[in-house]
């Protein structure tokens, strides 16, 4: 007993001397806002994970929330992430146009902000943006497009309909404006022909990318204009209104016997719409691998952690109505039947076995 009484009495001492000089707060973690739109899109549900599987590997708690494409949702969402001491919030918006008041919120309480994705419109209280190169995921949707109906030697006239995507995302106008730049001279030359004359972005634009709208919009257009003749292109901004088109152009019956699917473009290399790829329903779409997007935002909000200037590669083309955000952009690919397998397959993005899902 005398021994136990000496040895705890020799190193209560040094244990209190080592508990004083140490400094437990170096370890405090730093919590992270994810404040992304939808988990009904496929493509949000993998950003979300990525960023927030990415965020965990470099030590921080990630605050990961859906929105559920309602606007007033994602803004009690970002109060949240505010009151909870979050030192940044990353934002995929819902609407990009309701955000500028709770980001002033996060602005005023030291909080910096990236816009991820879809840029946020009319604030100074966004820091950074993200994103893929939207006005060349377009231009790329329209190169296709030109290349394989051999417009450039010449070749039509085809009759080509225009779907674009939803009003309140700013990307969109992005898409349809870089697919036009390569479209439109064929459209006032006649080697395409929009028989619906349907040929603004607002015109064509489909409400939050819904399947339903798109489909309705596309039946429509369908009835009133080609009940006597062939659509040979729909261009189509992203793989949920491609679904819709498609689903509207079955029911008219195309892809039966000899009438067969015009080609469709369309974006995100969703599962379901590559299943339509290799079926020969859907021609293409575009990808944008969302890990690399992921793992560029994540190092972004390293760098404002520690105090230091993100990464950007483009500083002057995207304007939100207030201010030029420092921009990273990501240059995205196409995926064909052609291609799908070595894009998507061999680089790991998905398992063959999606296929028979």
């Amino acid at each position: 007993m005398k021994l136990k009484k000496f040895i705890a009495f020799f190193l209560l001492p040094m244990f209190l001397l080592f508990v004083s000089g140490c400094d437990f707060n170096d370890k405090k973690e730093i919590k992270i806002g994810v404040a992304m739109p939808t988990k009904t899109r496929q493509r949000w549900n993998q950003d979300g994970a990525n960023i927030e599987k990415g965020l965990r590997n470099q030590g921080y708690v990630a605050d990961l929330q859906y929105a559920d494409n309602k606007p007033e949702l994602q803004i009690s969402q970002i109060a949240a992430m505010i009151n909870e001491g979050c030192k940044v919030i990353i934002v995929g918006a819902v609407d990009v146009n309701s955000l500028a008041g709770i980001l002033e919120e996060a602005k005023s309480a030291g909080i910096a902000v990236i816009s991820y994705d879809r840029l946020i419109m009319n604030t100074d209280a966004v820091d950074y943006y993200a994103t893929f190169d939207n006005l060349a995921v377009g231009i790329v949707q329209g190169e296709y497009i030109e290349d394989k109906l051999g417009l450039k030697d010449g070749k039509g006239p085809y009759n080509l309909e225009i779907t674009a995507g939803s009003e309140d995302d700013s990307n969109a106008f992005y898409f349809f404006e870089g697919a036009m730049e390569i479209l439109r001279p064929y459209i006032k030359s006649g080697k395409l022909v929009v028989n619906s004359g349907q040929t603004t972005f607002k015109e064509c634009a489909i409400s939050h990318w819904k399947e339903n709208i798109s489909r309705e919009r596309m039946t429509g257009i369908l009835q009133k204009y080609y009940a006597n003749k062939n659509l040979d292109v729909a261009l189509c901004a992203n793989d949920s209104t491609a679904f819709g088109v498609i689903n509207a152009l079955r029911a008219a019956g195309y892809n039966k016997g000899d009438k067969k699917m015009p080609l469709i473009t369309g974006q995100d290399a969703d599962k379901k719409n590559l299943k339509m790829i290799v079926s020969g329903e859907q021609t293409m779409s575009i990808f944008k691998d969302t890990r690399i997007l992921a793992d560029q935002t994540v190092k972004m909000v390293k760098a404002i952690v520690e105090g230091k200037d993100p990464e950007t590669n483009d500083m002057g083309n995207y304007y939100n109505g207030v201010k030029i955000l420092p921009s990273f952009l990501i240059r995205p690919l196409f995926v064909d039947k052609d291609n799908y397998r070595e894009v998507l397959f061999d680089s790991g993005y998905y398992n063959e076995s999606v296929l028979e899902e």
